[in-house]
């Protein structure tokens, strides 16, 4: 990987024969700068006074039925990116992006758009200059080369992690690691606080405007007009929507939460969806916030408040650090490197549908505690953190059988921070194993014990986490076993699987576990 240049860098890879993955140029300053939705930022620009299209494209909308916080979400930092560039931006509503281009007269250019789809859109419109992609830590090309003569199984998070580290100069003292370790993940995985309170002040909170009261009064009329649909419940806005609310929520994370986000990160509280994380996806994927900016810092805070002699906790700093240059960088070049077909993956055969309760996020259909309370967040805000979406909402896909498509697509609809190049690593390969071990070399397929110990769900739940038959069997745990009886065979071979294996082949009443389960199937537990 190249050193960071900024935001900007040529690229010097081959395209591997597709040409969404060739070279780009870097920089096209004299022309005007067509930016997506999810390219707001103004790292997207080459200067500050450079000439923009922005295009609100109605057809967006009608494609899948997102959530109706992300959808407003979307429009209101496209509007407010509108408004705050004024004369400097043409503005188009349209019903189609192609609509809008033929409009405008070029020269136009465009930074690489996030998915597939959009890219190969762009590439054939004779009318775009296409540039490198921005909004990541690390370039394209410069990870094509870090994976050159790698297999699929070995494009390891923290391998790359690592280099990437090295050649940003991100925690680093000297050659080696700040405090000597790269990764302090073991130090992060602690259950809730014994009084249920993480001991952080409230985050900071958007202020709704006059673009987001036309916003909602559009998607009103959009939704009565029969144009659209939505999932989920309106809402007053939580996420930014421009440059500026951002900082606020990164200086109020760097100034109030980072010291407690790492013991806690992975622990999950039914009355507190926020605990000390960050709540900066939706402002990172919509390109407002520069994400080398946004590690660098943090990086100065920790190193300021050791200089002041009251130092933040390492692995809270570097647990952040992992995800925003680790694990969100590494999602994103998995996307194109693992190509087209990778969202196809299905290697254990999952066959169910998303079940009308989860596509409705109708909690009050589901008796389990933490799948209400998280389906009920899902519901009241498109956003829950890591450890629900995975130990929750995906556990329960993975035991059921959902295929992992159909989920990619729930899960890209319904959160706001949903994008087709996060989700379908995301959730084809972490969360569903639907690749058979490229992304995690086991399935995150837990019964309701680890639930059990990372919250405060199973307390009030009607069901039993230590129990697997009878009324009270917690789904999870049950699930858990009729899971691994159902893949026996496809995980045989996979060594991190023997224990658990061997332990269903001891496990007392297997047979009335797996017919309990599958007369429950996916009807609401």
């Amino acid at each position: 990987m190249a050193a960071r240049s900024g935001s900007g860098g040529g690229g010097e890879m081959p395209g591997d024969g597709d040409p969404a993955l060739g070279d780009f140029p870097a920089r096209a300053p004299d022309t005007r700068r067509w930016l997506f939705a999810d390219q707001l930022g103004p790292h997207f620009l080459d200067a500050p006074d450079q000439p923009v299209l922005l295009v609100e494209s109605r057809s967006v909308f009608r494609r899948r039925r997102f959530h109706r916080q992300k959808a407003h979400l979307l429009l209101s930092a496209l509007r407010h990116r509108a408004a705050e560039l004024g004369d400097q931006a043409v503005f188009l509503r349209t019903d189609t992006y192609a609509e809008a281009l033929d409009q405008v007269p070029g020269p136009l250019s465009v930074c690489a758009p996030t998915t597939w789809p959009a890219r190969d859109f762009v590439l054939r419109r004779r009318d775009l200059t296409v540039l490198e992609a921005r909004g990541f830590v690390t370039r394209q090309a410069d990870f094509r080369r870090w994976a050159g003569g790698r297999t699929r199984e070995r494009l390891l998070m923290d391998d790359f992690y690592r280099t990437a580290r090295r050649v940003h100069d991100v925690l680093m003292d000297g050659a080696e690691p700040a405090g000597g370790t790269w990764n302090l993940d073991h130090d992060n995985r602690e259950p809730p606080p014994a009084d249920g309170r993480v001991p952080v002040p409230a985050p900071w909170l958007p202020v709704e405007d006059e673009i987001d009261e036309q916003v909602r009064a559009d998607l009103d009329r959009w939704v009565a007009d029969g144009d659209v649909a939505f999932v989920g419940d309106d809402g007053p806005r939580l996420f930014p929507v421009t440059a500026a609310e951002t900082e606020e929520r990164l200086t109020d994370f760097l100034t109030h939460r980072l010291r407690a986000f790492g013991p806690h990160e992975d622990a999950m509280l039914a009355g507190d969806p926020w605990l000390a994380h960050s709540m900066l996806s939706a402002s990172l994927n919509l390109g407002l916030a520069d994400p080398a900016d946004v590690v660098h810092r943090a990086e100065l805070a920790w190193r300021e408040s050791v200089a002041a002699g009251d130092p933040l906790p390492l692995n809270s700093v570097e647990g952040f650090v992992r995800q925003v240059m680790g694990w969100r960088d590494w999602i994103w070049h998995l996307y194109w490197q693992l190509g087209r077909d990778y969202r196809h993956g299905n290697a254990l055969a999952a066959t169910e549908e998303v079940p009308d309760w989860l596509g409705e996020l109708d909690a009050g259909a589901i008796d389990a505690n933490c799948l209400s309370s998280v389906v009920a967040d899902v519901r009241d805000r498109g956003w829950v953190h890591h450890i629900p979406r995975l130990m929750v909402l995906g556990n329960y896909a993975l035991q059921r059988g959902i295929r992992p498509l159909a989920m990619t697509d729930w899960f890209h609809r319904v959160f706001v921070d949903g994008y087709d190049w996060v989700m379908v690593a995301n959730v084809v390969g972490m969360s569903q194993h639907g690749d058979g071990g490229v992304l995690a070399t086991k399935p995150y397929a837990a019964g309701g014990a680890y639930i059990d110990r990372m919250s405060d769900y199973c307390g009030s739940c009607r069901y039993d986490p230590k129990k697997r038959l009878g009324e009270d069997a917690c789904p999870y745990t049950a699930g858990y076993w009729a899971f691994l009886e159902r893949n026996r065979e496809r995980l045989a071979g996979n060594r991190r699987m023997r224990q658990p294996l061997a332990g269903l082949g001891r496990l007392k009443g297997l047979e009335e576990v797996v017919e309990q389960e599958r007369v429950r199937g996916t009807e609401a537990p």
